[in-house]
């Protein structure tokens, strides 16, 4: 009998479906972390990402009949889940709260996105506050690829199969929303800064 931890997604969702516990437990493993991190960096809370992740395995049993591999992979989705219940908890919150402090958001242009994003030194020399502010500002499908390719570290194709559009699609609104981040926190500097000569360190694109 092979194991399940050796079965794909797919298949230990069709097992879980069935009823069998260890096969929906070894997904749950799977996919927590990613879910969880994605709710939280929406909520910018724990106890809503945590309860909002396990809303989504819950209806990852309901629904998972709904399932259909050419589609995607499950882990889209379970994604798929957690977009709308997280729109679900904004409809209902109403109530922006700031990101925590250690997002990371210095790594906003690291692995295969370098070339693309505001440089990471700027990002970490802009006020933490008005970085929050920013990203919280964006249309949601520029802070959508926002959050899942900087903050999440997914790659285009992962997130573009999260969101069901064209990588192509993935890559141009990131260069987009990129762009509209460093334009609001040049917006946002406080008038009394006094800024050095233009150079190259100055531009944030």
């Amino acid at each position: 009998m092979d194991s399940l931890e050796t079965r794909p997604d797919r298949e230990l969702l069709e097992l879980a479906l069935e009823g069998n516990e260890d096969a929906f437990r070894e997904l749950y493993e799977r996919l927590k972390t990613p879910i969880f991190r994605y709710a939280f960096y929406w909520t910018h809370s724990e106890a809503a990402a945590e309860e909002l992740a396990q809303d989504v395995f819950i209806l990852l049993l309901k629904e998972g009949h709904k399932y259909k591999r050419a589609r995607g992979d499950v882990s889209a989705f379970a994604f798929g889940i957690a977009r709308n219940l997280v729109r679900s908890f904004h409809r209902r919150e109403r109530v922006y709260q700031e990101l925590p402090a250690d997002l990371g958001l210095e790594q906003v242009s690291g692995g295969e996105r370098g070339a693309e994003g505001p440089p990471a030194e700027l990002i970490r020399q802009q006020d933490v506050l008005r970085v929050r502010s920013a990203i919280a500002s964006l249309p949601e499908h520029y802070r959508q690829v926002i959050v899942l390719c900087d903050l999440c570290d997914l790659g285009y194709a992962e997130a573009a199969s999260r969101l069901e559009c064209a990588v192509g699609t993935i890559r141009s609104r990131l260069h987009r929303a990129h762009a509209l981040l460093a334009k609001k926190l040049k917006q946002s500097a406080k008038p009394e800064m006094e800024l050095p000569a233009a150079g190259p360190e100055e531009c944030l694109i």
